[in-house]
C-alpha cells in the first residue's frame, strides 16, 4: 500500500465514524456540513485531474457542477426522481459540453486557455439565469430529494452522508488508478513538457480532451449530490467565483495530490464554516491564510504534512 493510499484510508475511516461521533457529542447537525465538505472534495478531485496532472487551469469548472445540479432540477420537474437516471443524464450532458468546449479550449495554452474556459463557463451561467421556468437568477427549491429504487432513502441525512462518502471513495480509487496508468503518465508528461511528448510521437490533444471529459463527468456527479444536499439549485453553483473556490481547494491541498485535493476541500469548507461563526470578515482572514500557505508551503497541505512526518510528498 502506497503512502497516498494509507493517508487516504485513514482520512476516509475518520469520515466514516464522523456521524456517530458527532451524535455522541450532541452535535449531529454538523453531519450535513461534513456531507457538503465531501461533495466539494469530489469536485476538487475532478479539477485536480486536469489542473494537477495536466496543468490545465480551468476557470469554468463549476459549469459542470451546475450541469449536475440542474439535471436534478429539470428531471425532477418531469417526474423523474431516480438518482441513477439523474447521474446518467448529468454525466451525459457534462460530457457533451466538455467535449465541445474542450475541443476548442485545448487548442490554446496558458492564459488563453484560462480565458476561454472562463468564457464558456459564463455562457452556461447566463444561460441558466435565462431559464425563468426554473427560477432564473433566484434558482428553485427541490420538492424532495432524489429516490433510490423508488424509495426516499435519501430523505435521511445519514443515508445521503454515506452515499456521498461511498462515491468519494470510488472517485478517489478510480482517479488513483487512472493517474498511475499509462494514460496518467502521458498526461503528466504533457504537464512537464508537451513539446517533448509530441516529439516522441504522442498526440497530446486526445489525452487532454479525455481527461477534461472525465473531469467534467465526475464534477457533474458532485453537482447531483450537492443539489440533493441543499435541496435547492441556483445559477450561482456554476459561477466563476465557484470555479475560483475549487481552484483554491486544490491549491490549498496541494496541486497534483489526490489526497491533498480531498484534504484541501475538507479544510476549506470546514474553515469557512468555522470562521463565519466568529466573524463577518472571515474572508479577509481566509485570504491571509491562503497567502501564508502559498508563501511558506507552496505544495499546500500535502507538502506541509510531508514536512511534519518527515516523509515524501503524497501523490
Amino acid at each position: 500500500m502506497t503512502r497516498r493510499d494509507s493517508a487516504a484510508l485513514i482520512l476516509f475511516l475518520l469520515l466514516a465514524v464522523t456521524p456517530p461521533v458527532l451524535e455522541f457529542m450532541g452535535q449531529g447537525f454538523f453531519a450535513s456540513v461534513v456531507t457538503r465538505m465531501m461533495i466539494y472534495a469530489i469536485a476538487a478531485l475532478s479539477l485536480d485531474l486536469i489542473l494537477g496532472y495536466g496543468a490545465l487551469v480551468s476557470f469554468g469548472h463549476a459549469a459542470f457542477l451546475g450541469i449536475g445540479a440542474y439535471a436534478v432540477l429539470v428531471l425532477n420537474s418531469m417526474g423523474i426522481t431516480e438518482i441513477a437516471l439523474q447521474f446518467a443524464a448529468a454525466a451525459l450532458a457534462a460530457a457533451v459540453f466538455a467535449a465541445i468546449t474542450g475541443t476548442i479550449a485545448l487548442r490554446t495554452r496558458g492564459v488563453y486557455f484560462i480565458m476561454i474556459t472562463l468564457a464558456f463557463g459564463q455562457m452556461l451561467y447566463f444561460f441558466l439565469i435565462s431559464l425563468s421556468v426554473f427560477g432564473g437568477d433566484d434558482g428553485a427549491s427541490l420538492p424532495a430529494r432524489s429516490t433510490i429504487a423508488g424509495r426516499g432513502w435519501l430523505d435521511h441525512d445519514l443515508a445521503l452522508f454515506y452515499l456521498v462518502l461511498g462515491i468519494l471513495v470510488l472517485c478517489f480509487w478510480g482517479l488513483s488508478r487512472l493517474t498511475a496508468s499509462r494514460f496518467g503518465r502521458v498526461l503528466i508528461g504533457t504537464r512537464e513538457d508537451g513539446l517533448r511528448m509530441q516529439a516522441i510521437g504522442f498526440r497530446i490533444l486526445p489525452y487532454q480532451l479525455t481527461a477534461y471529459v472525465i473531469s467534467a463527468v465526475i464534477c457533474s456527479v458532485a453537482g447531483v449530490l450537492l443539489a440533493n444536499q441543499l435541496e435547492y439549485v441556483s445559477p450561482q453553483l456554476a459561477s466563476w467565483q465557484r470555479s475560483g473556490e475549487l481552484i483554491i481547494m486544490v491549491v490549498l491541498g496541494g496541486i497534483g495530490s489526490l489526497t491533498g485535493a480531498v484534504a484541501g476541500a475538507l479544510f476549506t469548507i470546514g474553515l469557512e464554516e468555522g470562521m463565519a461563526r466568529f466573524s463577518e470578515h472571515w474572508k479577509l482572514y481566509f485570504g491571509l491564510l491562503l497567502l501564508a500557505v502559498v508563501l511558506f508551503s507552496p505544495g499546500g497541505l500535502a507538502t506541509l504534512a510531508a514536512r511534519i512526518t518527515g516523509k515524501g510528498r503524497p501523490e
